[in-house]
């Protein structure tokens, strides 16, 4: 039996740093058996990375999978201008690669904003395929939360091309219970589009709770100046949609706190501002590193004592964060800035795995650093490991990768 073609148009891919770029990885290695797949994707440069080709076009393989990798402009993620320029020159270069293609399915992913969903419009159209269109964020909507333009047209003109994209798709995927909501609510429950929910996953058989003395731990700790400190720690996109800019303020607070130290991993739109905080106010005990490469992501997620798992407010029924998966899988508890209802903040509390405190409270925030501290080694552990079982139980990736093989056969 002749296997379908479908065409992953994602932006992001191995060997990305992206969250959604890792989830797609591993999502095409799962299904390259079932279908013929294709993937175009950006030349990789998530964390700044050079890029090594002058093609605007380039042909790669990751084992049986098909990339074809646009070269783009260099974004700076601080400047809206070279923002834009990097997702038209996306979208264009994605739209010429699509049509060259023989294609029985294309799946599109939610970013660029707006545009990832409307290069499956188009695809679906001149293609004559089906469009399965997984939507990881809401936009205008998460735009919206954080008031990225003030100019209201803007959100309502890309309200309209969205909700074109969600009607002409074949499937929608949305990652969270909460985001079926809030795609019902933009149809006013009539006539609401096909869609299904499908959780994010992280790797559980690779990301375990391990010790503090296990040695590439231990070894992190001590590179570091970290060992016998209690760790609160953010790992992931210093962005513009956590609030982080203003959370890191909470440091201040825990400057004499000699034996603490706060980690931030990662890079993003704000990390600039948030070392400007820190420098200006003398704060010796925060640190920033730059992302860790994937097969040691395991061990730097152990490293911390509780994990911040933030989004900005606004943004329940918009996005989910997905670093909850890889904190949940480590075993580690988790101190969530969420809106009560959002999908992450149910996990937490279903789970029983942390402490949630409301989006701007940032006087929660810090008696909620204060309450882990507080807490003996052998609580927060029992705490973090409530959270591995619970993912163990109802949130394991060869789950959520299932339901994707079914949906996709099922088109």
């Amino acid at each position: 039996m002749k296997k379908k073609k479908i065409t992953f148009v994602i932006n992001y891919f191995y060997p990305d740093f992206a969250s959604t770029g890792q989830l797609m990885t591993e999502l095409c290695l799962d299904l390259q058996h079932d279908f013929d797949i294709t993937v175009i994707a950006a030349q990789p440069g998530y964390a700044g990375e050079e890029v090594k080709s002058n093609r605007i076009f380039e042909t790669d393989y990751l084992e049986n999978i098909k990339i074809i990798r646009l070269r783009l402009p260099k974004v700076d993620k601080t400047s809206k201008f070279s923002r834009m320029k990097y997702i038209f020159s996306y979208f264009i270069l994605a739209n010429i690669a699509l049509l060259k293609e023989k294609v029985d399915i294309i799946y599109t992913i939610s970013t660029p904003p707006i545009l990832g969903g409307l290069i499956g419009t188009i695809g679906k159209f001149i293609k004559r395929a089906k469009h399965v269109y997984n939507i990881q964020d809401f936009n205008p909507e998460q735009a919206e939360a954080v008031s990225y333009t003030n100019k209201q047209f803007v959100f309502d003109v890309a309200r309209a091309i969205d909700k074109l994209n969600c009607r002409y798709a074949d499937q929608i995927v949305v990652v969270g219970h909460d985001m079926a909501e809030t795609l019902k609510k933009r149809f006013n429950n009539k006539n609401v589009p096909n869609h299904v929910v499908i959780n994010n996953w992280t790797n559980e058989k690779e990301i375990i709770p391990l010790d503090k003395d296990e040695p590439h731990v231990a070894e992190f700790l001590e590179r570091h100046n970290l060992t016998d400190k209690f760790i609160v720690m953010y790992s992931g996109n210093l962005g513009l949609y956590y609030d982080l800019e203003n959370i890191i303020k909470v440091t201040n607070e825990f400057r004499d706190y000699k034996d603490s130290a706060f980690v931030f991993i990662g890079e993003g739109a704000v990390k600039r501002q948030m070392q400007q905080y820190v420098a200006e106010n003398g704060i010796e005990n925060v640190l920033f590193l730059p992302y860790q490469p994937k097969e040691f992501i395991k061990y730097s997620l152990n490293a911390a004592d509780v994990h911040f798992v933030v989004n900005q407010k606004g943004i329940k029924g918009v996005s989910v964060p997905s670093k909850i998966y890889g904190v949940m899988a480590a075993g580690k508890p988790i101190l969530g800035v969420l809106e009560q209802g959002s999908e992450a903040q149910l996990l937490i509390d279903k789970s029983n795995c942390g402490v949630v405190v409301e989006p701007k409270d940032y006087k929660g925030i810090v008696e909620a650093i204060k309450y882990f501290y507080s807490l003996d080694r052998e609580q927060r552990k029992q705490m973090g490991l409530n959270g591995r079982a619970y993912l163990e139980k109802y949130l394991k990736r060869e789950t959520s990768i299932n339901k994707y093989r079914n949906l996709l056969k099922s088109i």
